[in-house]
């Protein structure tokens, strides 16, 4: 048989007859009736259609027809002569031609698949693209297709052609080569031949080419399972909606609609594999985030957890600390002979002290790590404590260091106070000669040490040689005891991931100001040799009314112990902590008393506002939009008015800690590793620690009331928020409008059950005054309202410069106000728009989309532009010249009309959004029915052409946000609504 044929032949293969291939796939019925070559395209024309013959190997006749029963009946109606002329004639765009590809799945899983790139490359539907250019560019056109999948199983080299085209490699001759072959994750052919015998001679037998033919092909699809993780029996039996569109014929089997939807929503596809559980692990949901699996029933596949071998066993740290030491030692030849070099010529910004008693290799390898960690000017100064090793002579091999040498061991705190007297610099750190600093540390410490005059002192996230933390912080207890916070702890742990005024940190690192180090006079020598000098310092620091900041920034690997043997270190820390205790006897009555649950309590040095704990669906990402940016900016708002917050979300994250750290306050808390099963324990576990709760979204208040009646007594039951963000029944209220429906229940009864779960409350908050009327009017006397806060930025470009029209929103789930909205909008307005401003004109649409939501019919329109998730907004609103906002149903307020008049860019909106904003049309923004798409489309044209209105639309709208939506206004609302919490009615 012929090899894959190119680029310029295959345009024209795939439409028209192919006799060679003809007359190979159906020689019985040529035989029998003694066709010969040349006759071979007549037979076909007279005969071999209404056989359900296939022209060609990319189209299957018998299939399509089977497939698409209406067409069956019109070709035995006379209306087509065949499927293929069915196909060709109208069928290209909204059928598919083949078992093993699907033009709607083509050219939604690919965005850069528009028609107007079809158009401009003369392909004549999305398989034209595919069979041409698609397929040598490794894409797939059906799941059951993996083109990497099919030419590693080739059992010899792909040779050009075949690596060029292997899906039509697969169809040409791979099929037949193959037909026990596995193509994908998602068919098991082994499993499959084994399991049904009586298929593997339908296949031999000619009936059917491989046992993927089979299963997409048989005529009793529900008999057969595509492997052993889907039940077609299990998936009807405990879907009966699926059972139901099965049995209506709109779906082939419950395989169908589990790869279509079933796996979007996490439903089971046998009864040993539940894919929600799997789907928990934050690790997996990144893997689907990135793109690193079609969806998790795919990442399952790939993965196979149920065949992994058992973890090994962890590193102890006596072996991690063998291989510190080993890791030095094999390091030291590097660096000798003056590779660490320190020389500088102008002022150091900082002073490092170390001090050294022998440990050369360790030393040297701490030095390397200083210089490849920061390359700014430091002063380094090496106290060299009576070493009889290398260190002794350690000037021979590191340029630009400061050594001051002792005959015998003077030990830490005297060598440091030695050293002290030298220092240049603003900034002093105290180094151990045994770390391996992280990237960024140095910088990140003299960066947060000079950012507020009123930080004395800060250290950061230690992590010992095993990979668990020494301390994340320190805590010093009411009776002198002290701890390293989150001992033992994985360094990534929420509890260790944000800044933090602490008791002490630990010499290991320690940068100082080394003003106040000289006022001090550094250590004091009562503790000399060594322990409890640094717990001791910092509390004199906080004495002169400095801070001590724990910063996650700024982490090291710490050997621990490296200069002292436990004997002597135990008797050195309880003869320092007799010492310790009795001088600082007054300050350490303030201190709590030791005990577990206070942990998260004692962390803390300063006292703050409060402690807030702010619960969410998901971590308010402010990409996510839909409420989140709101949450984001309370979160902000109350960190800055000095609560101190942590954030806990209902929905495990899935974003990765890069993301996380970037979104939040850096004192902020964010767990991002547990959800709401694991929130009853959470709360016992932190006992006493809260201070207020802040609950976003009534739905979550609802979640969560049995939770929080059981943890009554380890919450403040008495300050509890429920911020309504906006209410369900309002917009459902609005959707049943819109839609002339008539809902079951009436609307106050809906209302009155929303409403139930907010007996939690000792403050509801609302987003704007209309709902807080409902409210009240539902006898709630404790309501305040809170919409957004933004910033006006108007130094985009102006009218002449722009161009197009823009929607920026959140699309979370199939029932999102937003896509119906884009629906509404792109199949009925759209249309007259471009009729008006030419073919060239473009709607663009950015913002998150959920993985699960098929925005496949928007992104093939050629007048619509995705531009999806942007990390940076304000460019696109300063390209365009209107953003629409054509809100069908919603409640509370979208962020996106604030947020779109805050960049300069005016309004186009419904009468709803007009309401709720409290704008007036034709002043802050314009209105327009969004039951009549022309007097919508008219009002969009109207602002686009008008300059003048433009004007004045895009002023007027900025004053408003700049007198309705401060920032600082919007801290002093939160401030108020905080205060009501801790005022005694």
């Amino acid at each position: 048989m012929a090899v894959s044929p190119g680029n310029a032949e295959m345009a024209a293969r795939w439409t028209g007859f192919d006799p060679a291939w003809y007359r190979a796939r159906y020689a019985p019925v040529l035989d029998l009736m003694g066709i010969p070559d040349e006759q071979v395209h007549d037979f076909y024309a007279d005969h071999g259609a209404a056989l359900r013959h296939s022209p060609n190997p990319f189209f299957d006749e018998e299939w399509y027809l089977t497939t698409y029963p209406d067409v069956a009946r019109h070709v035995a109606q006379g209306t087509w002569r065949s499927g293929f002329d069915h196909y060709l004639t109208t069928g290209l765009h909204t059928h598919s031609p083949h078992w093993l590809f699907d033009e709607h799945a083509y050219r939604a899983a690919y965005a850069d698949i528009t028609p107007a790139m079809l158009a401009a490359g003369g392909y004549r539907n999305g398989y034209d693209h595919y069979l041409r250019v698609g397929d040598g560019e490794m894409r797939s056109g059906s799941c059951f297709f993996d083109p990497a999948a099919y030419l590693a199983a080739l059992p010899h080299a792909a040779g050009p052609d075949t690596a060029a085209h292997p899906f039509v490699d697969y169809l040409l001759r791979g099929m037949a080569e193959l037909p026990w072959q596995s193509l994908s994750l998602y068919f098991d052919a082994e499993w499959y031949r084994a399991t049904y015998p009586a298929m593997q001679a339908e296949v031999t037998q000619g009936r059917f080419v491989s046992a993927l033919h089979h299963y997409l092909c048989n005529a009793t699809p529900m008999a057969f399972d595509p492997g052993p993780f889907f039940s077609e029996s299990f998936y009807a039996a405990v879907n009966p909606d699926v059972l139901a569109a099965i049995e209506s014929g709109a779906l082939r089997n419950g395989y169908a609609h589990f790869l279509k939807d079933g796996v979007h929503e996490q439903r089971k596809p046998c009864s040993a594999l539940d894919l929600a559980g799997y789907l928990r692990d934050p690790a997996i949901q990144a893997d689907l985030a990135t793109g690193r699996a079609r969806d998790g029933f795919g990442h399952y596949l790939s993965t196979r957890p149920d065949l992994r071998p058992p973890a090994p066993p962890p590193v102890t740290e006596e072996q991690a600390r063998a291989l510190f030491r080993h890791m030095c030692a094999m390091r030291l030849p590097l660096l000798l002979d003056g590779r660490i070099d320190f020389s500088n010529e102008g002022p150091p910004a900082l002073s490092v002290i170390i001090v050294a008693h022998n440990q050369f290799e360790m030393t040297m390898s701490t030095l390397a790590s200083l210089r490849a960690n920061h390359h700014g000017a430091m002063q380094v100064i090496v106290v060299d404590s009576g070493s009889r090793d290398g260190v002794a002579g350690i000037e021979r091999h590191v340029k630009g260091i400061e050594v001051l040498r002792y005959a015998g061991n003077i030990g830490f705190v005297r060598g440091c106070n030695a050293a002290l007297r030298h220092a240049r610099a603003p900034a002093t750190l105290y180094l151990n000669n045994d770390v391996d600093l992280q990237y960024g540390a140095v910088a990140n410490a003299l960066s947060r040490l000079m950012a507020a005059e009123t930080t004395g002192a800060v250290g950061g996230r230690v992590v010992r040689t095993h990979g668990m933390l020494q301390e994340a912080g320190s805590i010093i207890w009411r009776d002198g005891s002290v701890q390293g916070y989150m001992r033992d702890a994985h360094p990534a742990v929420p509890e260790a991931g944000f800044m933090r005024t602490v008791d002490f940190c630990s010499g290991v690192f320690l940068m100082v100001r080394t003003e106040i180090l000289q006022v001090l006079d550094g250590f004091d020598e009562s503790f000399a040799p060594a322990y409890f000098e640094e717990t001791d310092l910092c509390m004199r620091i906080r004495a002169l009314g400095y801070r001590i900041i724990y910063d996650p920034a700024i982490c090291l690997v710490h050997y621990e112990c490296a200069t002292s043997d436990a004997t002597s270190a135990s008797r050195l820390i309880a003869r320092n902590s007799t010492v310790f205790t009795r001088r600082h006897a007054g300050a350490l009555r303030r201190r709590p008393l030791r005990h577990a649950p206070l942990q998260a309590r004692a962390r803390h040095a300063d006292s703050g506002r409060g402690h807030v704990l702010f619960i969410e669906d998901r971590l308010p990402l402010r990409y996510l939009g839909s409420g989140f940016t709101r949450s984001n900016d309370i979160i902000t708002g109350l960190a800055a008015l000095g609560y101190r917050v942590t954030v806990y979300p209902v929905f495990r994250p899935i974003e990765d800690a890069a993301t996380i750290a970037a979104a939040f306050p850096p004192d902020v808390e964010v767990i991002h590793d547990r959800e709401q099963a694991d929130l009853a324990d959470f709360l016992h576990g932190r006992s006493g620690c809260f201070d207020a709760v802040w609950i976003a979204r009534t739905h979550n208040a609802a979640r969560l009331a049995e939770i929080m009646n059981n943890a009554a007594s380890a919450i403040p039951a008495d300050r509890i928020v429920v911020d309504t963000e906006a209410l369900a029944a309002c917009r459902d209220e609005s959707q049943h409008h819109l839609r002339g429906t008539t809902p079951e229940q009436p609307f106050a009864l809906r209302l009155e059950h929303e409403l139930r779960p907010l007996f939690l409350a000792r403050r509801v908050v609302t987003v704007n005054e209309t709902e807080a009327r409902l409210l009240r009017g539902a006898g709630f006397d404790n309501v305040s309202v809170l919409g957004h806060a933004l910033t006006p930025r108007a130094t985009g470009p102006g009218w002449e410069q722009r161009r197009d029209i823009l929607f920026l929103g959140a699309v979370h789930d199939r029932d999102a106000p937003n896509l119906d909205s884009l629906a509404w909008f792109s199949a009925e307005v759209l249309p007259l728009l471009v009729a008006e401003l030419g073919p060239d004109f473009r709607f663009s649409v950015c913002g998150y989309v959920n993985p699960r939501v098929d925005l496949g019919p928007l992104r093939q329109h050629p007048n619509v532009r995705m531009l999806g998730r942007v990390e940076d907004t304000a460019p696109v609103y300063d390209q365009h010249r209107v953003f629409i906002a054509p809100t069908r149903f919603a409640a509370g307020i979208a962020h996106k009309l604030h947020a779109a008049a805050a960049n300069g860019l005016p309004v186009v909106g419904s009468p709803l959004l007009c309401r709720q904003a409290g704008w007036q049309d034709g002043h802050d923004m314009l209105c327009a029915d969004v039951t009549d798409p022309g007097a919508f489309a008219r009002q969009v044209i109207r602002l686009y052409h008008d300059r003048a209105l433009w004007d004045t639309v895009r002023e007027n709208a900025l004053i408003r946000i700049a007198a309705e939506h401060d920032p600082q206004d919007y801290r002093l609302r939160i401030a108020g609504i905080m205060d009501t919490l801790f005022t005694h009615d």
